[in-house]
C-alpha cells in the first residue's frame, strides 16, 4: 500500500553496487527500515545518494506492507534545505550527534509524533541559528527526547538538593558513590535545562565547555542505566573535540 509521510534519516548503509538500506523515523511509522535501489547506479543518480545522509529531511511516498521488516520508497524530496549544517563543522557534528541518539534511543516502529515534530523544528533551528547560539543543543535535545520517552531525572536543583546522582536517578541531597560525578553549577544548569520551553531560554543558559561534556556524560549514562538499550553513541568523541575546542 502507498503511503505519504515525512522521515528524517538517521543512518544509511550502502547495498550492492547501487542500492542503500536507510533506517528513518518516520512521523506516520516510527523507526522504520528501507530499501532505496539505483540512487547509486549512474553520475546522474548519484546525487540522490546525498538525500539520505544523517539528519536529511524527507517528504516521502512509501510501500508500506505490514508482514515486512523493511519497506521501500517510491519517491522522494527534500522537505527542508540545509543552508549552514553541512558546511559548520560545529553544526555538522552535533546534527550527526542528535541522528544516532535517536537511532540508539527510540524504538523501533512506533509513531511518536510529538517527538517527531519536535526534531524537526530542531535541526530547523540548528541550521538557522548561529554557531554560538547552539552549543547546548545537544544536551537539551537528549532532554527533550529522554522526556517525551519517559525518561526524566527525578526532582529538581535546590540547596539541598545539588548533587546529580545517576544511581539515584535525579538530584540528590547526597554526594553520589559513582561516576559520573558533577558539580553545583552543572546541577543548576541542568535544571535550568529542564525548565527551557524556548530555544531563547536554552541559548542562555551559562556553561563552559568543561560543564556541557560532564552534563552530557552523566545524561548519557543516566540513560543508559535507565534506558538500557541506549548503548554507545560513536559520534559521541568527535561531538566531545568539536564541543571542547
Amino acid at each position: 500500500m502507498l503511503q505519504k509521510t515525512n522521515g528524517i534519516v538517521l543512518r544509511s548503509v550502502k547495498y550492492g553496487e547501487t542500492s542503500l538500506i536507510v533506517t528513518l523515523f518516520t512521523s506516520a511509522y516510527g523507526i522504520q527500515a528501507y530499501m532505496v535501489q539505483g540512487v547509486r547506479s549512474s553520475k546522474a543518480s548519484r546525487s540522490k545518494s546525498s538525500y539520505f545522509q544523517p539528519g536529511t529531511l524527507l517528504d516521502m511516498v512509501v510501500y508500506m506492507q505490514s508482514n515486512k521488516n523493511m519497506q521501500r520508497i517510491r519517491e522522494f524530496q527534500a522537505s527542508y534545505i540545509y543552508t549552514s549544517v553541512q558546511e559548520d563543522v560545529v553544526k555538522n557534528s552535533i546534527l550527526l550527534f542528535s541522528s544516532e541518539f535517536m537511532l540508539r534511543l527510540l524504538p523501533e516502529h512506533a509513531p511518536l509524533v510529538e517527538l517527531f515534530d519536535f526534531t524537526q523544528h530542531y535541526f530547523i533551528a540548528l541550521d538557522s541559528l548561529g554557531t554560538k547560539d547552539v552549543a547546548n543543543f545537544p544536551l537539551y535535545f537528549m532532554i527533550q527526547c529522554s522526556r517525551l520517552l519517559g525518561y526524566e531525572p527525578k526532582g529538581g536543583y535546590s540547596s539541598k538538593t545539588p548533587f546529580l546522582d545517576r544511581e539515584e536517578g535525579g538530584f540528590s541531597v547526597h554526594t553520589p558513590a559513582v561516576p559520573p560525578y558533577t558539580m553545583d553549577d552543572d546541577a543548576r544548569a541542568l535544571w535550568a535545562l529542564l525548565q527551557a520551553e524556548t530555544y531563547e531560554a536554552v541559548i542562555a543558559v551559562q556553561m563552559n565547555s568543561e560543564m556541557r561534556l560532564r552534563l552530557i556524560d552523566w545524561y548519557i549514562a543516566f540513560l543508559q542505566q535507565y534506558a538500557q538499550h541506549l548503548g554507545n553513541i560513536r559520534s559521541l568523541q568527535v561531538l566531545r573535540t568539536i564541543l571542547h575546542s
